[in-house]
């Protein structure tokens, strides 16, 4: 990922590459880098599921936020497991996922997913309680990778933006998009 960043990167102007830096390390030791407080935005999105204690790393991010900076992250829901295998008619993929968090996603790689309310305690311990969230591919998540755009993509578009605020559709949706605010 880290050379992919770089790669996009010098393919930006000069402009935007001036005022980026990539930084490899551990999330969890972020004042190594940065001093608290330091961004109004933090964005953790895709992460949390290869990390197999998460709660350091938020902390971590929570505590570069500024007073009323916005925390947004983007994780796998783990109260949806079961409907992936149960879309795709994988019955016992299915049952099996309901009694856990740990799934093998898209890469073959054996990960875990989060559940929102054990990570809204865990925004509100930090001092960034949730202030909204969303699910994310709701109707999506079974279409095959690389697939082309529909005719009709802001139509789908649209779909997936109502069901991603709307329940009961969110709380079904392959991924949760958090977003907690410092206080």
């Amino acid at each position: 990922m880290i050379a992919a960043a770089r790669e996009a990167l010098a393919r930006e102007p000069e402009g935007i590459r001036e005022r980026m830096r990539i930084i490899e390390g551990d999330g969890r030791d972020t004042g190594v880098h940065f001093l608290p407080g330091s961004f109004d935005v933090v964005l953790c999105h895709g992460v949390l599921m290869y990390v197999e204690e998460p709660d350091p790393l938020v902390a971590g991010l929570a505590r570069m936020l500024a007073p009323g900076g916005l925390l947004s992250l983007l994780v796998r829901n783990g109260d949806a497991l079961a409907m992936r295998p149960g879309l795709a008619g994988d019955w016992a993929g299915a049952l099996a996922a309901f009694d856990t968090t740990a799934y093998t996603n898209r890469l073959g790689l054996d990960v875990r997913a989060d559940r929102l309310k054990d990570l809204t305690a865990t925004l509100a311990g930090i001092g960034a309680p949730l202030r909204a969230w969303y699910g994310v591919r709701v109707f999506t998540d079974t279409a095959a990778d690389g697939a082309e755009a529909p005719e009709d993509l802001q139509t789908l578009l649209a779909v997936e933006e109502r069901a991603g605020r709307t329940d009961p559709y969110r709380g079904v949706a392959a991924l949760l998009h958090l977003c907690g605010v410092r206080g």
